[in-house]
């Protein structure tokens, strides 16, 4: 089937210019004017094409805590932001630390049939931090990454060892940053607010300690890493200066980071406890700053869907963690593109073509040749977020009653619509 895309703006990767597209057998067949001979037509006048966005880090909670989410909700919230691709960590019940449970993942995936769902296998047996998974054998069933996300591997030479074997099956490890001896009980940043609100603070040198320790392994090794969720502007500096020598080093922030600062807490609102917690203004600028000048890579949800029974408790006994994968596109385009930091284009590349290449996934691009994973977006559609109109069985949004632009409109991944917001 030849699927043809008139006259949208189509996003590339250093601009953006009115074109048709062309989809034949899952790929881009052709870009260009004019273009003809299709089965089906999607008239995107007025609206953009953008590449189908990439979010390399999401919680799907399938298997074990399928009342959170699943694979199937997960995947509808996934099309409905216009991600074709999300990469799930592995804290499931049982933990994603072998083979049996990434085939399962994947295999439930091509069933739900709406994005592509690709696993992160754990670094240690059960996240416990104690002996390393069965990297080998997740590598060959099909993982595209290592972590033990939701903590840190605290021991360095476990750490130093997972490092060495990921890479020797050209795999990197994504590393939550978190020193476990430091955290001492604290729910959100340690500062003036945690300070008012009678709320136990974390010190940024939780996240930065760790931040330096896997940079430091990375450097002596000679070895690629990822950092996940970057929230401190001294993390952010860290990261630069080990860029700047040359340390294989890539990064990712989100956006409650580049949006929200701790002011958020005073309400005393679970939904806007997330680990690691929303920082300050310094923070906040730093991370769009960092985002500007390449030193953080991608912008990704950290999507951590919870019951209502997980955040209808004190602050301090609520779970961490925001649902996010909805909204991802039109927080960044409002608060990003459309206030002037940055173009639609570099945008594209924090969301799509970074995580792609990081990650050495097919997609990320719209060029020929490519696979046909794209997203038409009404750029010029206003919203206002209603975390009960998602469709996560996640709720938990701190962006209740922020008006958006950025409406998705169609959802194509290999060159099938998968959403169709005039049909939902």
């Amino acid at each position: 089937m030849k699927t043809l895309i008139k006259n949208g703006s189509v996003v590339l990767k250093d601009c953006v210019k009115t074109s048709d597209i062309l989809i034949e057998d899952g790929k881009i067949a052709a870009l260009g004017d004019n273009l003809t001979g299709a089965d089906q037509v999607i008239d995107a006048t007025g609206k953009t094409v953008i590449p189908g966005i990439i979010d390399m880090h999401v919680h799907l909670r399938e298997p074990g805590f399928e009342g959170k989410e699943d694979i199937a909700s997960g995947s509808l919230a996934a099309v409905a932001g216009g991600v074709t691709q999300v990469c799930c960590m592995p804290n499931t019940n049982p933990v994603c630390d072998n083979a049996v449970v990434v085939n399962y993942i994947i295999n439930r995936a091509r069933e739900v049939n709406l994005c592509k769902v690709r696993p992160i296998g754990a670094i240690t047996r059960g996240e416990q931090g104690e002996s390393l998974a069965d990297i080998g054998k997740m590598a060959k069933a099909g993982v595209v990454a290592l972590s033990d996300d939701g903590k840190s591997v605290m021991n360095s030479n476990i750490m130093r060892l997972g490092m060495e074997y990921a890479s020797d099956f050209n795999l990197k490890c994504l590393c939550h940053c978190e020193d476990a001896t430091l955290v001492d009980g604290g729910v959100v940043n340690e500062g003036y607010n945690s300070t008012v609100c009678g709320l136990k603070g974390q010190l940024r040198a939780v996240e930065d300690i760790m931040i330096s320790r896997d940079i430091c392994l990375a450097q002596s090794l000679n070895l690629p890493l990822h950092i996940c969720h970057v929230s401190t502007y001294s993390g952010v500096e860290i990261i630069r200066a080990a860029k700047k020598n040359g340390v294989q080093v890539t990064a990712e922030t989100c956006p409650h980071y580049f949006i929200l600062t701790d002011d958020i807490i005073t309400d005393f609102d679970t939904f806007t406890k997330v680990s690691p917690p929303v920082r300050e203004e310094r923070d906040r600028q730093a991370i769009i700053e960092g985002l500007k000048d390449g030193t953080l890579d991608c912008i990704v949800t950290d999507h951590a869907p919870h019951s209502k029974k997980d955040k209808e408790v004190e602050y301090n006994l609520a779970a961490f963690g925001m649902s996010g994968i909805e909204t991802s596109f039109a927080l960044s385009y409002t608060y990003l593109v459309k206030s002037g930091i940055m173009t639609l284009p570099e945008l594209m590349r924090k969301m799509s073509n970074n995580p792609a290449h990081v990650l050495n996934l097919e997609g990320g691009e719209i060029r020929e040749g490519e696979v046909a994973d794209l997203a038409i977006v009404d750029l010029n559609s206003s919203y206002t977020i209603d975390g009960q109109k998602f469709y996560s069985k996640g709720k938990n949004t701190p962006f209740n009653g922020y008006k958006v632009y950025g409406k998705v409109c169609y959802t194509i991944v290999d060159g099938a619509v998968k959403f169709d917001s005039s049909k939902m």
